[in-house]
């Protein structure tokens, strides 16, 4: 035992009494304790290690083919009054989802070992981070939560040995039945339940369990923000730092902006990027007034199909060693990994990701992909190039703006400004994307995802929205600015207009500008906006007059987004019922009465 916490002892001795393990591993955190997992995992077949020339330290998994995604179905909020939950999450009883969990846990490790993970998310002994216990009976579990948190003894020396402020999770892959398979948050306790599942997003519980939906109704308790946003510095030629956090719905370039490479025009001139966070931020006021965010995860749970030199090289170099591949493909020739989008030359000797091998051309998997489009690597975050020196800062990076960005055909601008932190919040709020010809369903369907915390939230979204203006309330004129972006405006042909990538850079700058107040801005209807002009072309094919179009506000698309039927604003705050704080609602009817002149 690594603790003498009651607190966690008790807990545990009721899990094991409820789950039967025949034997149960503490986890140190030590290299001889993971290495001998590693080997254990590798004899049992669980992991796969890669070619240790060419991917030192590198380990492949596979999950069943039922078993490939978060489940948003099977995934709950178990708070005891279901309006606490609110419209956009799932609910259950509380009372009623232990029972029927508890029928499944009763002897599901019998034959296996449990395995007690204790990890801090944040760096160690950080006023912002927070201690979790997972316990689970996958060895794959405990070498992802190595990479994604910091794991180990460590983490309980931080608990002490008299709180009781830890969040429990308990995790059986069980027989990774898609019909009993249950992410249930407990959030009035701490708690979370994952079980039957074997995929990272329902079984690492660190993540959006934690990071986010519990993590999140505690940082309404007690005063601080969980949001699903990257965390990055834009250093200025003369050295100083702009951080700035940004929330963006899947499939809208999150994971390139937290690690972009500024175009060469921007690096001649001594402009760099670091990256603190590709995901998650969690946001406290410091001893100053302003807003000071951490990451408090410790690598990247990143997609890999589409990754690539060209696409985001950082993300690339990050997974050359000691990185865990899922579900993705194996080149029989090398031993190394590929994948959709890596380059254009798919291995001839390959595995596709559910095992089978291939020659040649005639994939068996669906959708005749080697890798699945889901398909994952865990990476250190220590190993990205552009990993910033504040990285493991405890206090944290005081951060400057906050933008929120969608997929937008038409509607939203390039970039605009919020008027302050209320009308800020709002904008967020509204946020939504138009699903692409990738996704499943009809093209350009608008799906209204708030913050991009729709699927995150551990409660109901309308108290989360008044959370937010309390927070701004509290920040005052210390209150980070608010934006929007757009990288994904179309012309009449359906081509984006913007280069996007590296050259978000160009409206970053601006941003970083504005917080400075060196920068210029014009009202609109919908907020302030730059003047095309004070966007830098240098080096870019653009004439200004594309920037105009970018920037123009198209009043009557903005007032059929208010009244859409269905997947409006208007229609979408219905949802909330008088749970919606007055100051949207005001906020609504002053963006329509200003577009209507």
């Amino acid at each position: 035992m690594l603790t003498n916490n009651k607190n966690v002892l008790a807990w545990i001795d009721e899990m094991v009494a409820l789950c039967k393990p025949d034997k149960i591993v503490w986890l140190d955190g030590s290299e001889e304790q993971l290495k001998a997992l590693t080997e254990e995992a590798i004899s049992t077949g669980e992991m796969i290690r890669l070619n240790q020339e060419k991917l030192p330290g590198c380990l492949y998994h596979r999950t069943l083919p039922n078993d490939v995604a978060r489940v948003e179905d099977r995934t709950f909020i178990c708070s005891k009054k279901e309006i606490d939950a609110g419209p956009t999450n799932n609910w259950c009883d509380p009372d009623e989802m232990r029972a029927k969990l508890t029928a499944m846990y009763d002897g599901v490790m019998k034959g296996r070992t449990m395995y007690v993970i204790p990890y801090s998310m944040g760096p160690f002994g950080s006023p912002l981070a927070k201690v979790g216990v997972e316990l689970t009976d996958s060895i794959y579990v405990v070498l992802n939560m190595d990479i994604m948190t910091r794991m180990g003894k460590k983490a309980f020396e931080d608990l002490g040995d008299t709180s009781d402020d830890f969040v429990r999770g308990l995790h059986s892959k069980a027989d990774v039945d898609p019909e009993n398979r249950y992410i249930v948050q407990f959030p009035e306790d701490n708690t979370i339940w994952s079980i039957n599942s074997a995929y990272g997003g329902n079984v690492i519980l660190s993540k959006k369990c934690f990071a986010l939906r519990i993590a999140s109704y505690q940082g309404r308790n007690e005063g601080w923000m969980a949001e699903h946003m990257l965390i990055l510095g834009i250093e200025a030629p003369n050295g100083e730092v702009t951080y700035v956090c940004a929330a963006f719905p899947s499939a809208c370039g999150k994971t390139n902006l937290a690690m972009l490479i500024p175009p060469e025009v921007y690096q001649k001139k001594g402009y760099k990027v670091w990256t603190v966070g590709d995901d998650i931020a969690w946001l406290k006021p410091g001893p100053d007034g302003r807003l000071y965010a951490i990451n408090p995860e410790n690598g990247f749970f990143g997609v890999a199909p589409g990754t690539n030199m060209k696409s985001n090289p950082n993300a690339l170099i990050s997974t050359q060693k000691n990185t865990i591949f899922t579900n993705v493909a194996i080149n029989n020739d090398d031993n190394t990994v590929w994948w959709e989008g890596l380059d254009k030359n798919p291995p001839e000797n390959a595995t596709e990701w559910k095992g089978a091998k291939v020659n040649g051309k005639e994939y068996v998997a669906d959708g005749n992909k080697l890798a699945h489009p889901n398909s994952r690597f865990t990476a250190p975050a220590i190993n990205c190039p552009c990993i910033s020196p504040e990285f493991n800062n405890p206090d944290g990076v005081p951060v400057s703006a906050i933008i929120f960005g969608g997929r937008r055909a038409k509607t939203a601008p390039l970039v605009y400004q919020s008027f302050d932190w209320k009308h800020g919040t709002f904008v967020g709020s509204i946020m939504a994307s138009e699903t692409t010809a990738a996704a499943a369903g009809a093209t350009g369907v608008v799906r209204r995802d708030p913050m991009a915390m729709l699927p995150f939230c551990g409660y109901n979204m309308a108290d989360y929205w008044q959370h937010w203006l309390d927070m701004g309330e509290k920040l005052g004129d210390k209150a980070p600015k608010i934006f929007h972006v757009n990288w994904f405006r179309t012309d009449d042909e359906g081509n984006f207009i913007w280069p996007g990538f590296g050259d978000n850079m160009r409206v970053l700058a601006w941003i970083a500008d504005r917080c400075k107040g060196t920068a210029d801005a014009v009202e609109t209807a919908i907020g302030y906006e730059p003047k095309a002009e004070d966007i830098n072309l240098e080096g870019l094919d653009i004439d200004i007059n594309v920037i105009k179009d970018l920037l123009s506000v198209d009043k009557e698309s903005w007032l059929e987004d208010i009244d859409r039927p269905e997947t409006g604003i208007e229609a979408f705050y219905a949802k909330f019922g008088d749970k919606l704080p007055a100051e949207m609602r005001k906020q609504l009817d002053a963006l329509r009465d200003r577009l209507s002149k």
